[in-house]
């Protein structure tokens, strides 16, 4: 029960994956607006792998050592008096990372934001709860808030068969959007089966040469391909990108618009995801779980990329 110590990973310096050790700690204490969660799993995502190695810490110096991770399933054990959107017994999902002023995901108690978690969706275990959040609504945030999709519409979705990538895809073809996107080897095969419209080996064929015309771009890769991409755009067309790093140059000489997304996890947005998931348009894809133990090796997992599908710790 909340109150004593626990396991938790955690960095006390930046570093590769054996940077992360298993350690108990003190059991986190809630403030004003928050909820105490028994985590029964916790996924990764590169953000953390971000915040590891320590590229974040100018833009958000973190006090070591600390607990890291983000996305979080499990059951609420306390929860603050102002506290309205979930109660204690609840299974709920959400965000709980450091950087967002909470105590952490990779442990087995974590004191988070009560924005920013929401009942988890309805015929899900626990474990595919935990894989959802932040891809979730990463795909939401910039499709329907960003891109303000629309039936009839075409976007281009630069690494769909990738964790946000193939929820976007599913989302936009529920909105009735017409998809292009960027596979190679096996993921040319899931994206055709998630609804892609278009296909395009990305090891063969270059994408900016082929299409043209679009709405919307959805770039979940960067790097040099951002600003290329915004070639294949309608005039005020609009590209939104989770990695790359400013286009603006280039989208005012298209006349265009770029935006660099920061996800926003909130109860709002969960809600959101969670009628999706219920609905049978997300479909969850977890990849492969690890102990909390493994905690390194699941790190390893992610960062070679051979793993299709989310890495999961169980707690």
């Amino acid at each position: 029960m909340p109150g004593g110590y626990m396991k938790a990973a955690q960095i006390s310096e930046y570093g590769h994956a054996d940077a992360v050790k298993v350690v108990e700690v003190e059991q986190p204490k809630i403030t004003r607006g928050q909820v105490l969660v028994e985590v029964q799993a916790a996924s990764l995502n590169p953000f953390d792998t971000m915040v590891r190695e320590g590229y974040l810490k100018e833009r958000i110096p973190l006090d070591l050592p600390v607990t890291i991770g983000g996305d979080i399933a499990g059951v609420v054990r306390e929860v603050s008096e102002d506290v309205e959107n979930v109660a204690v017994g609840d299974v709920v999902y959400g965000q709980a990372n450091v950087v967002a002023g909470n105590s952490g995901a990779f442990a087995e108690y974590a004191a988070t934001k009560a924005v920013q978690v929401a009942k988890a969706p309805s015929g899900l275990d626990i474990t595919e709860a935990a894989s959802l959040p932040l891809i979730g609504v990463s795909a939401i945030q910039a499709l329907t808030e960003h891109l303000k999709l629309a039936a009839g519409q075409k976007i281009f979705i630069h690494g769909g068969a990738g964790a946000i990538g193939s929820i976007a895809i599913e989302i936009a073809k529920n909105i009735g959007a017409y998809v292009a996107t960027t596979a190679t080897g096996a993921g040319i095969a899931l994206v055709k089966e998630l609804g892609a419209d278009e296909v395009i080996d990305y090891k063969s064929t270059k994408f900016s040469e082929t299409l043209s015309d679009y709405d919307a771009i959805f770039d979940t890769v960067g790097g040099e391909d951002f600003a290329k991409s915004l070639s294949i755009l309608k005039k005020s067309g609009v590209a939104v990108s989770m990695v790359a790093q400013s286009a603006e140059v280039k989208a005012k000489e298209l006349e265009v618009t770029a935006i660099n997304q920061m996800t926003q996890v909130t109860t709002e947005k969960l809600k959101a995801l969670a009628k999706l998931v219920e609905d049978g348009i997300v479909k969850p894809r977890v990849g492969k779980i690890f102990p909390i133990s493994e905690i390194q090796a699941a790190f390893e997992a992610r960062e070679s990329g051979a793993v299709q599908g989310k890495i999961i710790v169980h707690l």
